[in-house]
């Protein structure tokens, strides 16, 4: 399998201080938020980072763990699909996306390698408690996105929710055939929104029956560093 991992972002919600390299460097318990996950970086034959924002920080990571960088210069003013397809070379019929900014067991890898369609990795039930960890009810309900799945098949991400909280939350790491990742790729470009956030890209090209995902379900742990408040709650909660 080849892993993408998103990475041009800059934590524009993080405080000023944390704003001098990329998010995915920031500090968690002393440690860079991308080495939390070498474990599961590691198992991948080819890695590749899609970099931005002070893409030179990365230079020292890239080289020390073999991964092959594409810098999205557009970063400023485009979004993670933008950034996904500048991905010059597949090296694997298998592709993994993964975002930058989140933490994750790396036994995840075992439940994608024996998935042999396109997969979204959802995290369960208790996705809601590590969420009150972050913010308040109120705002979870503006965040987080509705995920309805039916017979295993994801058949809509992305929605805003409206009432009754989903059952399910998406990781940020999903798996694509590599003949399904080059549908998705022409199909970006049909669309021409170059700022179209992930999670609607894929409600787009499910609605249109460009490619169709399945769904596993996890209760692995996982973090998402978007503010200060998610830098403690990992910090307090990672051991």
């Amino acid at each position: 399998m080849q892993l993408i991992i998103l990475a041009a972002g800059k934590g524009s919600r993080l405080p000023k201080k944390f704003r001098n390299k990329p998010k995915c460097l920031v500090k968690i318990s002393k440690k860079p938020l991308l080495e939390h996950n070498l474990r599961f970086y590691k198992k991948f034959k080819h890695r590749t980072i899609i970099t931005g924002f002070k893409s030179k920080e990365l230079n020292s990571f890239v080289k020390k763990n073999k991964f092959k960088k594409f810098k999205n210069k557009n970063y400023n003013n485009t979004n993670m699909v933008y950034s996904l397809f500048k991905v010059k070379s597949i090296k694997s019929n298998n592709i993994v996306v993964c975002y930058g900014d989140i933490i994750f067991d790396e036994n995840i890898f075992d439940i994608l390698k024996k998935n042999y369609l396109n997969t979204i990795v959802l995290l369960k039930k208790n996705w809601l408690k590590v969420w009150k960890g972050r913010m308040k009810l109120s705002k979870i309900r503006e965040d987080a996105e509705d995920v309805q799945i039916l017979n295993n098949n994801l058949i809509s991400i992305g929605n805003k929710i409206n009432s009754k909280l989903p059952k399910y939350q998406y990781m940020g790491i999903i798996k694509f055939k590599k003949k399904d990742f080059l549908k998705l790729k022409i199909f970006f470009k049909k669309i021409n929104n170059v700022k179209i956030d992930f999670t609607s890209f894929l409600n787009k090209a499910i609605r249109l029956k460009v490619i169709k995902i399945k769904t596993v379900i996890t209760s692995k742990f996982w973090f998402e560093i978007d503010n200060f408040r998610d830098i403690k709650f990992a910090e307090k909660n990672l051991w």
